[in-house]
């Protein structure tokens, strides 16, 4: 086993198992259906997404404050929009060339589709498919910038075999 596929693995178990903590809401019984499902889960992660550029754990505290901030920020714009009479609304679909692994794309996704205002709503290729509630407030700036957050939290690609 490779040291970034052993390296992939301790962060994702250490991700999964703050997960099912949360979920399971600390209940003894939980717990123990943990220590089955954190692995198996951790196994099937590896099978289907292998390790190629390492998650920088340590990144994420700088990258969840801003994440939870905006997600916040958001959810007050897609109220306002919502609740004014004029319905201040441009949707539309953006096409965003991206460089990151798939694995960064699909959290890229996964993150812009928690955001209030966007869907990730598939790829072609290398480009993400968008979509945004208003194209007038330059939503490609912001994926973009989100973009470069989730590249700055893995390792660029190991070299050689």
């Amino acid at each position: 086993m490779s040291r970034v596929t052993m390296k992939a693995m301790i962060h994702r178990t250490v991700v999964f198992a703050l997960i099912w903590a949360v979920l399971s809401a600390g209940d003894p019984a939980g717990q123990v259906l943990g220590l089955i499902v954190v692995p198996a889960t951790v196994w099937l992660s590896v099978a289907l997404l292998p390790a190629r550029n390492p998650l920088k754990l340590w990144r994420l505290t700088g990258h969840t404050p801003r994440f939870l901030v905006g997600s916040v920020a958001g959810g007050v714009d897609v109220a306002r929009r919502a609740f004014a009479p004029s319905m201040p609304l441009n949707p539309g679909w953006l096409r965003v060339p991206m460089q990151l692994g798939d694995g960064a794309r699909v959290a890229l996704g996964a993150e812009l589709s928690l955001m209030p205002g966007t869907l990730a709503a598939g790829s072609d290729g290398s480009v993400l498919l968008v979509h945004v509630l208003d194209l007038d407030a330059e939503p490609g700036r912001a994926v973009e910038a989100q973009a470069a957050e989730i590249a700055a939290l893995t390792d660029p690609a190991p070299e050689g075999p």
